[in-house]
């Protein structure tokens, strides 16, 4: 029933547009009863996002169950991928609600606050990790909007495409950029940058700035 209802609302939301579409409209649709709607979904909007509930519970969920030893980065870009592989099960719903938040600002605002709620859990996550680093909240509200914002561009990239391609692909190129950015273990593992010379010049106070120089130059072997 659940699924005849989502089906019935996108059906009427292409054909007549959105706001042109009432309840009663997709209940008749489907076949139900107004009781049966809203046993699904609270309100009209709800329809439209039906998925992202129970992906927020899936990433808690995910989340929780970290071990002491995880990189938290590496942890925090696994769960955005949980995000990713629900648009990424069915391709052609998930264009047809891009296309509709697009057009549809009140949609648009409600698809926000379900953001705002990722990037909420993956925040509460961080900051407990970080909890004994003197920057750990600054840090943990940073680095979770990082990773949503790393997420949402791959994932809008793949929308505008029609859903062409791999978006799993994409998001993992997006959250390595994040990684190698955040991550402690990319830190320590990033190259090296070229070494330079440090040089200790010993000399009087009253020692004329010309010939500290020259004796700096003398130790590095420039002429």
């Amino acid at each position: 029933m659940r699924d005849s209802l989502i089906a019935a609302a996108f059906q009427l939301f292409l054909e007549r547009g959105y706001e042109q579409t009432t309840v009663d409209d997709i209940v008749t649709l489907a076949g139900v009863g107004r009781r049966s709607f809203f046993r699904y979904f609270p309100s009209k909007e709800d329809v439209v996002f039906p998925d992202h509930e129970q992906c927020l519970a899936d990433m808690t969920r995910f989340l929780a169950a970290s071990a002491d030893s995880d990189d938290p980065i590496v942890r925090v870009c696994d769960a955005a991928r949980l995000v990713m592989r629900m648009y990424a099960e069915n391709p052609t719903f998930s264009v047809q609600r891009y296309r509709l938040t697009r057009e549809v600002t009140g949609l648009r605002t409600y698809e926000l606050s379900v953001v705002w709620r990722y990037e909420k859990t993956l925040g509460d996550y961080l900051r407990t990790r970080w909890a004994d680093r003197r920057d750990g909240t600054l840090r943990a509200n940073v680095a979770a909007a990082a990773v949503v914002a790393a997420h949402n561009h791959a994932l809008r990239h793949w929308l505008r495409s029609g859903g062409e391609g791999d978006p799993l692909a994409e998001v993992d190129q997006a959250l390595e950029f994040v990684r190698a950015t955040w991550s402690p273990d990319a830190v320590a593992d990033a190259p090296a940058e070229e070494n330079e010379d440090v040089v200790v010049v010993i000399t009087k106070r009253s020692t004329p700035m010309w010939r500290v120089v020259r004796e700096v130059e003398s130790s590095l072997g420039e002429s």
